[in-house]
């Protein structure tokens, strides 16, 4: 049987690969010790999503382990060798706030973790797909140089610049820039998936993603920004804006639509690649646009507060140009928007 080999499996994209690719007869092989719930606290726990993924996909056999581990991961990797077809990588520290805490757990986990995988894919299954999330925080604060204009709800681009109409594209540096040390440990990552695709020849992605959202999202305040606001208007529980007067710009991609653009790569893959992936100008929205939204689709009125203080090396605006991707793949279609997005999350909260 084929075997797709998923790191962090019941998080949000992790079990969403799961379901998509079990689906389409796979065995997976999910790997997720659960280190969200040690980064974010209990609400993070994505334990119930394990849980969920063992009651009901037949093909899925769970590991509870750290993909730190050479040990550990060279056994599960001998055990299926050249039957693992794919290995779709999503188990990483993601948030800005916490890397700074702890940094050395932080590269441990985004890029020494993502390094072993990449030897053990070369040493027992060189001919799989390696698909890697990246983030597009490997660009640092560069977007903030943009020529940016301030609008009633929201910050935009000037109007002539070439990002205006599509977004940001890969060709923007990202080099010479303030990251967060947890945009430096995802560099590090990326640059060696790529590495390993360029220089051994192997069938590696990386996809830089903006806002990844869905409603199965263990949102928390550090990371998982639309399910947090979600669940902050139908608890009751005060949401903090952090600077840039709320008008900060994100583009937001349901789990579905990045899953279904991986597979799409699998079908036809390609060698040490990169792709900007997001909602791009189909769907976005500012923080306090989504507070409006999220408002409208449950009816409550949200309980927010401001700070002055904006995050380190957050970004003003950011929105995926997808053109790369969509002119190597030209049958993926976005299935969700971001009114879509936050009506399926009111409706599982």
């Amino acid at each position: 049987m084929k075997v797709v080999l998923i790191t962090g499996s019941a998080g949000l994209i992790g079990a969403e690969s799961t379901r998509f690719f079990a689906n389409r007869g796979f065995k997976i092989v999910g790997i997720d010790n659960n280190m969200r719930k040690e980064f974010f606290g209990e609400d993070a726990s994505t334990d119930w999503s394990r849980k969920n993924l063992q009651r009901e996909i037949k093909n899925y056999v769970h590991y509870s382990e750290d993909i730190r581990d050479t040990g550990i991961m060279e056994n599960i990797f001998k055990e299926y060798g050249t039957d693992i077809k794919l290995v779709i990588h999503t188990a990483a520290q993601p948030s800005h706030d916490w890397a700074a805490r702890d940094p050395f757990t932080d590269f441990t986990v985004n890029a020494n973790g993502t390094l072993i995988l990449l030897e053990m894919t070369r040493k027992y299954c060189n001919e799989a797909v390696f698909i890697f999330t990246s983030t597009n925080k490997v660009y640092g604060d560069t977007p903030n140089n943009l020529p940016l204009v301030e609008l009633e709800t929201r910050w935009e681009i000037d109007e002539s610049h070439k990002y205006f109409k599509y977004g940001i594209d890969e060709s923007m540096s990202i080099d010479q820039t303030k990251h967060s040390l947890f945009g430096v440990s995802k560099v590090a990552a990326d640059i060696l998936v790529q590495e390993y695709g360029k220089y051994f020849g192997m069938k590696t992605v990386c996809f830089r993603a903006g806002c990844l959202t869905g409603p199965f999202h263990s949102g928390t305040e550090l990371h998982g920004f639309l399910s947090y606001l979600m669940k902050c208007v139908i608890t009751g529980k005060q949401y903090t804006i952090y600077g840039y007067k709320g008008k900060q710009v994100r583009d937001n991609i349901h789990s579905y639509d990045l899953v279904n653009a991986f597979w799409h790569f699998y079908q036809n893959p390609r060698v040490g690649e990169v792709y900007n992936i997001g909602g791009g100008r189909h769907s976005n929205c500012s923080i306090i646009e989504a507070i409006k939204m999220c408002e409208e689709v449950t009816g409550k009125k949200m309980d927010y507060s401001y700070s002055e203080k904006n995050r380190i090396g957050d970004h003003i605006w950011w929105i995926s140009n997808v053109n790369k991707f969509r002119s190597h793949y030209p049958n993926w279609q976005y299935k969700y928007d971001i009114k879509s997005i936050l009506t399926e999350m009111g409706e599982h909260i």
